[in-house]
């Protein structure tokens, strides 16, 4: 055994790292040298005892600092890759914003790939689709033509094309935006038959050999739907053209090529035919529709309105036809016109009440508010109703705020408490008081004895106005100033040209036609000063000659 101590070149080769660290050597029985680590003081790997917290042996503790060395690449690289999903996962879900509204990548439409495309360059898309494409025919006799969609009497329904290309690979959560997955959606057509007959008919077909189907219209001068009789004769056979038309719609912005024959036919629909389907258009003009808010406002769908949304489809193999009805110009009518005739704002409901809470009058009548809304809804009960051959009256869709009540408690029973007004027929005078104070006493003339005596009771002001024309069945008075309303057509007036009967206090001769006749600075004073609400009593007995 040796003494312990070694030379610098041993240390170098046991520590590269140049540490200098004490060992023994010893011998086995065979001769063979081994060799024994001092055990480390723990000042000398305090870092290391730190990071080996599950209590390692300390002969292995040399190896713990590569080991710090070697987690903390572990955890820049662990971070890294973090950081990168994070941005993966970001950049997903941007995308997936950017393309809710656009066309998502991947979505083909008429050749071409519309990726991006929001509702607005779409419905560009797919209008210049369907006007480019065409449909190049010819006949048995050689004759050739080529008519677009619009000519076959083939509509698009744009806004439903527009809508599937929008929606177009949504329900694939992760394809949804890959580029690589490709979907193609098609045109969106609709094709009248009678419409492709009628044009093809008239261009191929000689005028005196040609079929047609009967017709039903809408005749403004009647206000009523009218049949057109058709024709026997040559028909050309349609099929060929919708084969086409459908290419078309799985491939629009082309030319399709078609064949036509003839047969000949008798007119595809008949007079009868035309003349039931007019019959149940006209039914459906005499049953009004009306729509309500339920709190007392209406709109009544004129028939000239509802005659523009009723066309008919006819099958002219079946040789029927059917009303159809324009669900969007239903829709754009009610988006319109709905609303201004329903909606009405909430009014707060305003009365006065005697000390022991009875209500006296109501000087601002409450309306409750109503806000339409969702008028589709609306326009598919008007459909149903039409559907039906049926009018009545459907509640629009609204929003309803119920006004609110606030009451004035009134005190005619305390000095200079509230106005209100004493109308004494006996005396033909008008006393204002403040609760039991007398403000003003005016002379005045009532109404005529007979039946036009100034009714007695207790009322209240209801309406006013400044001037104001007065009819009644036997007399007009134009430019009346200073009315205060209190008993339906009963109230304060001026009436310059009774000043005598005024000044008499005589009904009998003079009396009015119900209302209190007064000086006009006397009717202006009641008009200023007597609000609406203000109490009106009229007493007194009618008396049978001239009281001053």
């Amino acid at each position: 055994m040796s003494d312990g101590k070694h030379s610098d070149d041993e240390t170098s080769s046991l520590f590269p790292n140049g540490e200098n660290r004490d060992f023994t050597v010893s011998h086995t029985d065979a001769g063979e040298p081994t060799v024994q680590f001092v055990p480390l003081r723990a000042s000398d790997w305090q870092d290391s005892a730190d990071e080996n917290e599950l209590g390692q042996d300390a002969g292995f503790a040399a190896l713990s600092p590569n080991r710090k060395r070697g987690h903390k690449g572990l955890i820049v690289t662990v971070a890294l890759l973090l950081l990168l999903a994070a941005a993966a996962v970001g950049a997903f879900f941007a995308a997936q914003s950017y393309f809710s509204d656009k066309a998502a990548p991947g979505v083909d439409f008429a050749g071409q790939s519309v990726t991006g495309q929001d509702e607005a360059a779409l419905t560009k898309t797919v209008n210049a689709a369907y006007d480019s494409s065409t449909v190049s025919i010819k006949d048995s006799s050689g004759k050739t033509l080529t008519a677009t969609l619009k000519d076959l009497g083939v509509s698009v329904d744009t806004k439903t094309t527009v809508q599937q290309l929008l929606s177009a690979k949504s329900s694939d959560v992760i394809g949804h935006l890959n580029p690589l997955s490709t979907t193609s959606v098609p045109l969106t057509l609709k094709t009248d038959e009678a419409k492709m007959t009628d044009f093809l008919t008239d261009k191929l077909v000689d005028s005196d050999q040609q079929a047609h189907a009967a017709t039903v219209s809408y005749d403004a001068a009647s206000k009523s739907f009218v049949a057109k009789a058709g024709s026997d004769g040559q028909t050309p056979q349609i099929s060929t053209v919708k084969a086409a038309v459908s290419k078309l719609s799985d491939d629009p912005g082309t030319t399709v090529q078609a064949s036509v024959t003839y047969s000949d036919v008798a007119a595809p629909i008949t007079e009868q035919t035309a003349q039931e389907a007019a019959a149940s258009g006209n039914q459906r003009l005499s049953q009004a529709i009306t729509i309500e808010s339920g709190e007392g406002k209406t709109l009544s769908i004129p028939a000239t309105e509802v005659a523009k949304w009723i066309s008919y489809s006819s099958d002219l193999d079946k040789g029927t036809m059917t009303p159809v009805y324009d669900q969007d110009a239903i829709k754009s009518y009610l988006s319109d016109n709905l609303a201004k005739a329903l909606n009405q704002d909430v009014v707060n409901e305003e009365n006065v009440k005697n000390t022991q809470g009875t209500v006296l009058t109501v000087t601002t009548k409450g309306v409750v508010g109503v806000a339409v809304k969702d008028t589709d809804t609306t326009a598919a009960e008007v459909v149903k109703s039409l559907d039906a051959g049926q009018g009545g009256t459907i509640k629009a869709q609204s929003d309803v705020t119920k006004y609110s009540t606030s009451s004035k408690v009134a005190r005619y029973d305390v000095a200079n408490g509230d106005l209100w007004i004493q109308v004494d027929r006996s005396k033909q005078v008008v006393t204002v008081y403040k609760g039991t104070t007398v403000v003003k006493t005016f002379n005045v003339v009532t109404g005529k004895n007979g039946d036009r005596e100034s009714d007695p009771g207790t009322f209240f002001i209801n309406i006013k106005y400044e001037t104001q024309d007065m009819r009644g069945a036997d007399y007009l008075s134009k430019g009346v100033k200073w009315i205060s309303y209190y008993n339906g057509g009963e109230g304060f007036h001026a009436a310059p040209w009774n000043l005598t009967g005024i000044a008499k206090g005589d009904p009998v001769n003079y009396g009015s036609h119900g209302c209190i006749n007064m000086i006009p600075s006397d009717a202006e004073w009641i008009y200023k000063n007597a609000p609406v609400g203000t109490m009106v009593k009229v007493i007194g007995a009618q008396p049978t000659a001239a009281v001053r």
